[in-house]
């Protein structure tokens, strides 16, 4: 039984390092939306990418912008620290136990 706790233990590690490098590419396009970074660099495309489809939902469901400020990245940002702090230490703890 220790080696499917070792494997629970394994996915919750890979998932929270997941959602750490997702969280700094919120924090990165958040950063570039206040300068005017070229948007034919193909770093840059690939970060609105990732980013901008799930803060445009999130901003569908919820009115997220102030004047000019645009609060769906922070959102997502809160969304994904509730995440690691719930699912994967919940993973955490079912892996713990199974040991």
């Amino acid at each position: 039984m220790f080696a499917f706790g070792n494997l629970i233990s394994a996915v919750a590690s890979i998932i929270n390092i997941i959602l750490d490098l997702y969280f700094w590419v919120i924090f990165i396009r958040a950063i570039m939306s206040w300068f005017n970074p070229n948007p034919y660099n193909p770093i840059v495309r690939t970060i609105y990418r990732l980013v901008d489809p799930i803060t445009y939902k999130i901003s569908r469901i919820i009115p997220t912008r102030f004047g000019m400020v645009d609060l769906s990245p922070f959102i997502l940002m809160l969304i994904i620290m509730f995440l690691q702090k719930f699912v994967v230490r919940t993973l955490f703890d079912i892996a713990l136990r199974m040991k």
